[in-house]
């Protein structure tokens, strides 16, 4: 057994930590709970991977941070990226409070002055967190109280990240949304719709995506859950195609050459029998969708048809 505190034991532990994730993780559950988290074990013995009150997690004795948690707010307390991301593409995480010399705030820079990998968990919903590891911390901005991070190999080997060409921040914007807003919007709006496609009831996880309804290319296509639905694969397609439409009083609308359409059996139980149905929707209802977008979109549905 290495000594606790010791770089060997330092890697060792966060190795054993993602291997951890690893098997925890499965197409149909890609989630944590703050309770696995504190009751994970490394030889034997129980070693946290959070900090049961602080942000960041800097187990007594280590020279570095290990963790960083990323608390959930719902999406009407605070625009959900729009603020955590810098000129760079690369994602900001704010310091533990506003004292530079915090221990914790300490464990963060020695983390990037040692090179060393960290898990971030972000908050899904309360108590439930989407794991990314590893990420590393590429640069310390004290003046403005945070760390810059970058969430992988990719976004870890571009050039001096404070002087990126155009096309390279672009890259790296792309890596910042695909890494980490697709997938947390996702996780956000799937765990809203109870792990089930709001039209027709399947609850596979693996099958489900969280669909836009403004989409994300449009200015007001914002990445909230009252701008997502969670649909399977087929009904997302065929919501993103105007095969099918939502109208105002949330009933779906099948496109009237497709119901007349003589197919298979998917055509016909899968399409044709869906319209008519009622959406399912979230318990909360602040994640229900936004009334406003869903009449936009469906204008565009209907001109479509």
């Amino acid at each position: 057994m290495t000594a606790p505190g010791s770089d060997d034991f330092d890697g060792s532990l966060r190795t054993a930590a993602m291997a951890w994730l690893d098997r925890k993780s499965t197409p149909d559950s890609l989630v944590v709970t703050r309770q696995d988290l504190l009751d994970f074990t490394f030889e034997g013995q129980r070693f946290p991977l959070i900090d049961n009150q602080l942000g960041i997690r800097k187990p007594q004795g280590f020279r570095a941070a290990l963790s960083i948690l990323t608390t959930y707010t719902s999406d009407r307390q605070r625009p959900p990226y729009e603020d955590a991301v810098g000129p760079d593409g690369f994602l900001r995480y704010k310091y533990q409070g506003d004292d530079p010399q915090h221990y914790t705030n300490r464990g963060l820079r020695e983390a990037h002055r040692l090179g060393v990998p960290l898990i971030w968990f972000f908050g899904i919903r309360q108590g439930l967190f989407l794991p990314f590891y590893p990420v590393w911390i590429v640069a310390d901005e004290p003046r403005n109280l945070q760390v810059a991070i970058a969430l992988d190999e990719a976004q870890l080997n571009l050039a001096d990240h404070t002087s990126l060409s155009p096309l390279e921040r672009r890259y790296s914007e792309r890596i910042t949304k695909q890494r980490l807003h697709q997938p947390v919007f996702r996780q956000r709006v799937i765990q809203a719709y109870e792990t089930s496609c709001a039209i027709c009831r399947l609850r596979h996880a693996s099958l489900l995506d969280a669909a836009h309804i403004i989409p994300d290319r449009d200015d007001r296509g914002v990445p909230a859950i009252s701008n997502g639905l969670s649909l399977c694969k087929i009904h997302h397609a065929a919501y993103d195609a105007n095969i099918l439409g939502i109208r105002p009083d949330l009933t779906i609308q099948v496109r009237t050459d497709i119901l007349h359409e003589v197919d298979g059996p998917m055509l016909k139980h899968g399409l044709q029998e869906m319209n008519g149905v009622a959406l399912t929707m979230p318990r909360r209802r602040l994640d229900r969708p936004d009334p406003d977008a869903i009449e936009r979109r469906y204008e565009i549905f209907r001109k479509a048809g």
